[in-house]
């Protein structure tokens, strides 16, 4: 026999020969086909847990409704629509829209959500600390873009932009508060400060302290604020006569008082225009 006959002869073992495979690739094989039975496929069938779980029923709607406010703004959503994409992002999983629903049933609005304490939204089913955080950030961030705005004028030229402000502020608290805004001598505002908590008619009101606050701010005027939870902004006898001490006190010091604004969920009263000032 030749040399490359026997080369040949070398590259064709004899079927006969078992060939060990150190790597364990052909036993391997073996057992493989050994497990499928014969005319069955080898093809990989997956177990029906590795089958993927349906999506939700609400799977897409979050960006829908993101489409939908970034295009038409907030006139494109109802109030529970709002308050649901606002919480979509302090909540990324789940279905918020029961949550959103039921939190306008249960505070009337979506002004009384965002105005809402924290420890009444505590007691919301289904509502975390997240969530809660992210309702009181969009309710802050309500109320610094009402003040920037009712600062970009003076205020006694910008009456719109201050009542809005004011009402952001003011006008869906459950408790009664008296605030004094100081203004400089161009009728700016300086501070937004609350003065008292409680009912007006018997939470006492110092007019010395009053006119001792605006004189460490060198303030120039004031105005008074305060709300009334019942709704009804018609000045009482108390407010009337706390608001003749303050602009009595107010004048011995050449501080100006400008007004005394009533704030309600249903309007306000101004003191000046009602001729009690």
């Amino acid at each position: 026999m030749s040399e490359t006959e026997d080369r040949k002869a070398a590259s064709r073992p004899d079927a006969s020969i078992d060939v060990q495979i150190d790597d364990g690739t052909r036993v391997f094989f073996d057992q493989t086909r050994a497990a499928v039975p014969v005319g069955q496929s080898t093809s990989f069938q997956p177990s029906p847990s590795d089958a993927k779980p349906p999506k939700p029923h609400y799977h897409g709607h979050r960006q829908r409704l993101r489409e939908r406010f970034l295009k038409g703004g907030a006139n494109a959503l109802a109030d529970y629509e709002l308050l649901e994409l606002l919480l979509c992002m302090a909540m990324p999983r789940g279905d918020v829209k029961p949550l959103a629903k039921s939190l306008i049933t249960q505070f009337g609005s979506f002004a009384n959500v965002l105005a809402a304490r924290p420890e009444d939204l505590q007691k919301a089913k289904g509502l975390g600390d997240a969530g809660i955080a992210a309702i009181k950030v969009a309710e802050a961030s309500a109320q610094y873009l009402a003040r920037e705005r009712a600062m970009e004028l003076p205020v006694i030229a910008s009456w719109e932009q201050l009542i809005d402000y004011c009402r952001v502020r003011l006008g869906h608290r459950k408790t009664e508060e008296l605030h004094l805004l100081f203004l400089d001598r161009k009728n700016r505002l300086i501070a937004d400060e609350c003065h008292q908590t409680g009912t007006v008619d018997h939470t006492p009101v110092y007019p010395r302290e009053v006119i001792k606050r605006a004189l460490e701010l060198h303030a120039s005027a004031i105005i008074l604020v305060h709300n009334h939870p019942s709704g009804d902004a018609t000045p009482s006898r108390g407010d009337i006569d706390m608001t003749r001490k303050i602009v009595e006190a107010a004048k011995a010091m050449e501080i100006t008082i400008h007004d005394h604004i009533i704030i309600s969920q249903a309007g306000y009263n101004s003191f000046k225009t009602l001729g009690l000032i």
